[in-house]
């Protein structure tokens, strides 16, 4: 009797993954007639679903793994929120999976090393997806995507960050999930869904770039990690590669060719219930390459030509409380190495100078030639920074960047960002005009402002040589100071960084 009914629900299944397949074949084929002007192509598409609908052979997919989806398709694969500016075709695609932490975040800290380690370049090539992993807590998921939206907006705007949330649909009744392996019920939930997240946000990503980049909401990363991670999967040896791995953690820094998400992506949904993600993937490589007429040895040396470690790692741990409830993990990655707390440049010669309160040795000059970072502390309306260049230049660009993975509020807040041309006589009339709209009491010209920490300003070669570059505080702070980075970019070596 239970076989009998075990083979009846596999039919009824059968059945109904036949009716959905149809389902969507008839609205394309409707959506098609309607736009065809050619009677005969018409007729084709009718006999080629008449073809389709009366296929003996249908194939298994991922609605056999997670059978529940079926009952509601439509609402399991659309996401609950999501905030897009549509961007693809890029060459990395990194997902950032979050969950609502009990203890800390870490969230908007990853988010800032990820976005402040791309140049102007990579910032186009790049897309970050933030996936607020709590289905049933939208309250959560709402607020925190504004926050983003808050401290990242230009980045949001941009296309280079998108947020979504899944829907609840898209996960089982965990109450019935047994526990297995050892672990307990929480635990094995815990896998379980952080299985099915990773599935998810690989499926939404798969179709927007080159590569897959899997990372968690709790890391930083080195400068250049973009270009670092594109020029050595494009420069791989073996083109049959199936993962590349730029930390020794976890599921951090996991790079994957999306034409091969489709086949992770199923393997997870098959044993999602059964092993954490980590596992699958080694289970995965060893069955694609491993022969059971070979030794150990041999298995791992095959895997290793399509698993390929990069070193220095470039990516770093830096969360303390897992998402597990009560898990405490101290995990660092010892390919890392120092955390660099400030970003060097080479700078045109100058005179820099401050009025505001220094803390102990981290000096404006010594920042500025790339040695430290600067930390002041609280500012008051009138402080300033000034860059009085000897001898004057002709600039392409300034960039000024605030705080640390340490200390991420210490910002520059109300503060301007001012030129003083050596000369006036020679200045285009209409940029003139511009430059005046924006001129202070004392003859600089205003051409950019801190925000969430940055100032950026392009300088055109028609102003000609400066004087000097002031940072101008507008109000005073409660925050103390840290500018971490100074690029002051002379039109002679005019490249991004």
């Amino acid at each position: 009797m239970k076989e009998h009914m075990s083979f009846l629900e596999t039919l009824g299944n059968r059945r109904e993954q036949e009716a959905i397949g149809m389902k969507k074949k008839f609205y394309g084929l409707i959506q098609n007639i309607s736009l065809s002007h050619n009677r005969t192509h018409a007729v084709q598409l009718m006999l080629n679903f008449s073809a389709i609908s009366n296929v003996d052979v249908v194939p298994p997919s991922i609605f056999d793994h997670l059978p529940y989806l079926k009952a509601h398709t439509a609402n399991a694969l659309t996401p609950s929120f999501k905030m897009s500016r549509a961007r693809n075709s890029v060459s990395v695609v990194i997902g950032v999976p979050s969950v609502k932490r009990e203890k800390k975040s870490y969230l908007f800290e990853t988010l800032k090393s990820l976005t402040d380690n791309l140049n102007v370049n990579e910032r186009e090539d790049c897309l970050i997806v933030v996936f607020l992993a709590e289905p049933n807590d939208q309250a959560f998921v709402h607020s925190t995507a504004l926050d983003i939206n808050k401290h990242f907006s230009r980045h949001i705007e941009s296309g280079l960050l998108e947020i979504i949330a899944p829907s609840s649909h898209f996960y089982p009744n965990f109450k019935s999930i047994q526990p297995n392996l050892g672990d307990t019920k929480d635990r094995t939930i815990w896998r379980t869904k952080q299985n099915l997240d990773f599935c998810y946000l690989m499926m939404y990503c798969r179709t927007r770039g080159r590569y897959y980049v899997q990372l968690e909401d709790d890391v930083i990363s080195k400068p250049g990690y973009h270009s670092t991670m594109k020029s050595f999967a494009l420069n791989q040896k073996n083109p049959n590669w199936f993962l590349l791995e730029f930390s020794q953690l976890g599921f951090i820094g996991k790079m994957f060719k999306s034409t091969d998400l489709p086949y992770l992506i199923q393997f997870l949904a098959m044993f999602h219930i059964y092993k954490p993600c980590d596992w699958l993937v080694d289970h995965f490589l060893w069955t694609r390459v491993c022969r059971f007429d070979k030794d150990l040895k041999h298995c791992r040396r095959s895997v290793s030509e399509i698993r390929v470690r990069y070193k220095p790692s470039l990516f770093q741990h830096i969360g303390i409380h897992s998402s597990l409830k009560g898990k405490i993990q101290k995990l660092k990655d010892k390919d890392y190495g120092k955390v660099q707390l400030h970003r060097p440049h080479s700078n045109p010669a100058a005179l820099v100078k401050t009025n505001l309160q220094v803390y102990q040795k981290y000096d404006i000059a010594r920042a500025y030639k790339g040695e430290t970072f600067f930390w002041a502390t609280l500012p008051k309306a009138g402080d300033e920074v000034t860059i009085e260049f000897t001898p004057p230049v002709s600039l392409q660009r300034l960039y000024f960047r605030c705080g640390t993975i340490e200390h991420e509020d210490d910002q520059f807040y109300n503060t301007t960002v001012e030129i003083k041309p050596l000369s006036l006589d020679n200045i285009p009339a209409d940029l003139s005009a511009e430059l005046a709209a924006n001129k202070t009491s004392d003859a600089f010209f205003i051409v950019s402002k801190f925000q969430d920490g940055e100032a950026n300003a392009f300088i055109s070669p028609k102003i000609g040589k400066l004087h000097s570059v002031r940072l101008k505080v507008q109000m005073p702070s409660d925050k103390w100071i840290i500018l971490s980075e100074v690029s002051i970019l002379i039109c002679a070596t005019a490249k991004y960084f």
